[in-house]
């Protein structure tokens, strides 16, 4: 994606522009983010002729890896490549006064946000063009921090993207535009934050202008449609005997990367990385591992789950089927633990 960044960042200054030489009348931007979601939308608003991009307010480094070497987040990576960023701020928390006065300094007229991660103080959020927030689903649903997983989850036929005008509440501000993408049911969550984040991207292009012109109305949002996502834990992703096959492979499409779901088995923790739901048979007993074809499945509550790729504790990913022609089959007809 570096190279892609710098791709993008010389022909910004290789292709004409009519704003280029007013590039001082343009409102000064700064914008937030720390995951990969946002890195197309700073791409494009490095490019813009809508704003200046003055700072990028992203997550400091961490330790990561197995040497656990400090790492600068995507944003961070990424906002070094841009032609028109000066500035790079990474506070621990944005709400210090330090870290406050730090981006007043830059003297922005709007905020943009995508995937930033913090709360955004007050003073930030009453800029003159205020702070714009770029979230990956159909809001009022689906507010908080793990949407797209949320999503998948439910079973939703259709997602999108939501520009809101923030206000002090968690994904409560007005929208001012969305975007609809319509889904097929068998989505990752990896699958799915990169159709979302080209979307988001769009949606910005299009509505940046309008907005900053005044063309664009924030509308409120409809509160009896909302609901609220949490942060996930690893224990989300346990599998166990009670929950149904659909939901389980739900579990194991939007639990990717993290925190990944699996089962205990007498053998060890068992990883699943991919499956897919088949119909029960006669005798099959909730909790306990089964021959399905030439791999292995769980059977639950309603169907079976079948352990289309898995990774056994200690051991590498691999088929399901590969799995029960080694370890797995000393664990048909075994419960889980």
């Amino acid at each position: 994606t570096r190279t892609r960044s710098r791709t993008r960042a010389f022909a910004r200054l290789s292709t004409p522009s009519r704003n280029r030489e007013s590039k001082s009348d343009r409102p000064r931007a700064v914008f937030f983010g720390t995951g990969s979601f946002g890195v197309e939308t700073l791409w494009d608003l490095d490019m813009s002729d809508d704003v200046d991009l003055v700072g990028v307010v992203t997550a400091p480094p961490r330790p990561a890896g197995r040497k656990l070497e400090l790492r600068a987040s995507p944003i961070g990576q990424e906002a070094d490549g841009c032609v028109g960023v000066k500035t790079i701020l990474t506070p621990d928390r944005l709400r210090d006064r330090e870290a406050i006065d730090s981006v007043l300094a830059l003297r922005p007229d709007i905020a943009i946000l995508a995937d930033y991660g913090q709360l955004v103080p007050a003073p930030i959020l009453d800029l003159p063009l205020g702070a714009l927030n770029l979230h990956p689903s159909l809001l009022p649903r689906h507010r908080g921090a793990t949407p797209i997983p949320a999503t998948i989850l439910a079973g939703d036929k259709e997602t999108g993207v939501t520009l809101i005008q923030m206000d002090r509440g968690l994904d409560t501000g007005p929208i001012v535009a969305q975007a609809r993408v319509p889904l097929r049911g068998s989505e990752t969550t990896p699958e799915l934050q990169e159709i979302l984040k080209a979307r988001a991207d769009s949606l910005l292009q299009a509505s940046l202008g309008p907005w900053i012109r005044g063309e664009l109305k924030a509308v409120p949002q409809d509160e009896s449609g909302a609901t609220l996502t949490g942060r996930l834990t690893r224990d989300d992703g346990r599998l166990g005997p009670d929950i149904p096959a659909l939901q389980a492979w739900r579990m194991v499409r939007a639990y990717l990367p993290w925190p990944g779901t699996f089962i205990e088995t007498p053998s060890g923790r068992l990883v699943v990385l991919a499956g897919s739901v088949v119909d029960s048979a006669p005798g099959d007993v909730p909790g306990r591992l089964v021959a399905e074809g030439d791999g292995l499945a769980l059977a639950t509550t309603a169907g079976r789950l079948r352990l289309e790729r898995v990774q056994p504790a200690g051991g590498r990913p691999m088929s399901g089927g590969a799995f029960l022609r080694g370890r797995g089959r000393d664990l048909v007809g075994r419960n889980l633990v």
